[in-house]
């Protein structure tokens, strides 16, 4: 379980980085910042994970207690940006984007992965696995993949072909039977593998047999 031991090794106000939405064909990356509070209750201190590790309905109350407690920063990086820049640097911006939503400015980030995005408005620090190790960490995994799954939703009710309430934009076989059935919409990122064999099959006119 994430612990604290992490943030009290660092000096000053700690926010924790996570993001969502790195591997799905379609919808934007999100990112969170969260900084926890001094006196976190029970209820995070206890409860709090990788995201992954939790269910919908966990993720769902933790969320809305972090809500009640906790500073938050959202960014987002849209389609269009992944599209143009790659999804390295669109998970980049969308996370300056959400340092720069937190109330209060930090004086570290800690981030999970082994990457530190440029031009964060603080000092970082990256974590292999941060969250499963740092308690701001899965508090941000949670923030991010909850605020995700919620706009997939949202645009699924819009285009209910690809299953994106369940699958989230990830490549399932639902999600691939909506292409052919339904073809590409602008919430697919067109430079992902699947989705531009599709459209330079669909150019050359060859029907696609794998």
């Amino acid at each position: 379980m994430p612990d604290l031991s992490l943030e009290q090794a660092c000096t000053g106000v700690v926010a924790g980085i996570d993001e969502a939405g790195r591997g799905p064909w379609a919808g934007p990356v999100v990112a969170a910042a969260v900084i926890l509070p001094a006196d976190m209750p029970d209820a995070l201190m206890t409860g709090l994970d990788d995201s992954k590790k939790l269910s919908a309905a966990r993720r769902e109350m933790l969320l809305e207690e972090l809500y009640r407690c906790a500073d938050i920063g959202i960014g987002a990086a849209s389609v269009a940006e992944i599209e143009r820049d790659n999804i390295l640097a669109a998970t980049y911006a969308a996370m300056r984007r959400a340092v720069g939503g937190l109330g209060a400015a930090p004086d570290i980030a800690l981030i999970d992965g082994n990457r530190l995005p440029p031009d964060l408005p603080c000092a970082g620090r990256t974590v292999v696995k941060g969250d499963s190790l740092s308690i701001s960490i899965a508090a941000a995994s949670i923030v991010a993949k909850v605020t995700r799954d919620r706009i997939m939703a949202a645009l699924a009710a819009r285009y209910p072909a690809f299953g994106w309430e369940r699958n989230a934009g990830y490549g399932t076989r639902q999600h691939r039977d909506g292409l052919a059935a339904a073809g590409i919409t602008a919430h697919h990122r067109r430079t992902y593998a699947p989705i531009a064999k599709m459209l330079s099959l669909a150019e050359s006119g060859t029907p696609d047999i794998a």
